[in-house]
């Protein structure tokens, strides 16, 4: 497989780190056949503390500055989105990966590199639940006082955060220290949450907390199930192991017994 991450801050490092250890102990039946990045060594320190892990590990990196290349093209980058594409295929020329990961790839990636990689996305919502950031997610969980949310793996698309699901698992928002902060924002404003309190809302912490625990587990066990023939993806589409149309694995079973280290 390949892997596509901008590798910015700890979570795309953790993600990585937790894949990679499953598959080198040989519990995921796979390997990384080279890691990309769309920022080069010297552009952040996050990404350059993702890039001497990757190296430690002797996998090969290939860096394509979407930086430079903005500048390059006086800040068109949604113009230009598929030229950049295209220098970053000719960068992995060579390359054949059955499926890459994109977990932590702050770019959206054009139609041209969606048909020629079969991408797997990460994505810290339920199926048809909000787009964008984990942020707007949460905000959007918030403001609609919403009682689950989850995550899922889909295949990447050109329409952001839409493309059919592989996997996914479910979070109960409700219950315990969840309904203490709920009640505490009880008829209070969205608008006026994020001015006094931004992200260090506790309700908005724990969410992200509890979403955040699954995200590793849940793409690990998608890569898993993908090995094992337990799902298949084919020409743009998902099947199940008979080779049906899938609407995705609810892999919640997995996921909370490796939380619960059973």
């Amino acid at each position: 497989m390949g892997w596509f991450s901008t590798g910015r801050g700890e979570g795309s490092l953790g993600l990585f780190e937790h894949v990679y250890r499953r598959m080198h102990s040989g519990e995921i039946d796979a390997r990384i056949q080279f890691v990309f990045s769309n920022r080069e060594p010297g552009e952040g320190e996050g990404s350059d503390r993702f890039f001497q892990r990757v190296k430690s590990y002797g996998l090969p990196l290939v860096t394509v500055s979407s930086m430079k290349f903005r500048r390059e093209v006086g800040g068109r980058f949604t113009e230009h989105r598929e030229e950049y594409d295209r220098r970053v295929m000719d960068a992995l020329h060579g390359f054949e990966p059955d499926v890459c990961a994109l977990a932590g790839y702050m770019l959206i990636m054009s139609d041209a590199m969606c048909r020629r990689y079969t991408m797997l996305n990460l994505h810290p919502a339920l199926p048809g639940g909000s787009v964008g950031t984990w942020q707007d997610v949460i905000w959007d969980l918030i403001d609609s006082r919403a009682t689950f949310t989850g995550s899922m793996v889909h295949l990447a698309t050109e329409e952001l955060d839409r493309g059919p699901v592989v996997a996914y698992c479910t979070l109960p928002i409700v219950g315990g220290l969840f309904d203490e902060l709920w009640t505490e924002i009880a008829g209070r404003a969205l608008e006026d949450l994020k001015a006094e309190s931004g992200e260090e809302l506790p309700l908005f912490k724990l969410i992200r907390q509890e979403g955040y625990r699954r995200e590793p587990w849940l793409l690990g066990a998608t890569l898993k199930a993908i090995a094992e023939g337990r799902t298949t993806l084919q020409g743009g589409r998902v099947y199940d192991r008979e080779g049906m149309p899938s609407t995705g694995l609810c892999l919640d079973e997995e996921v909370e017994r490796a939380l619960s280290g059973s």
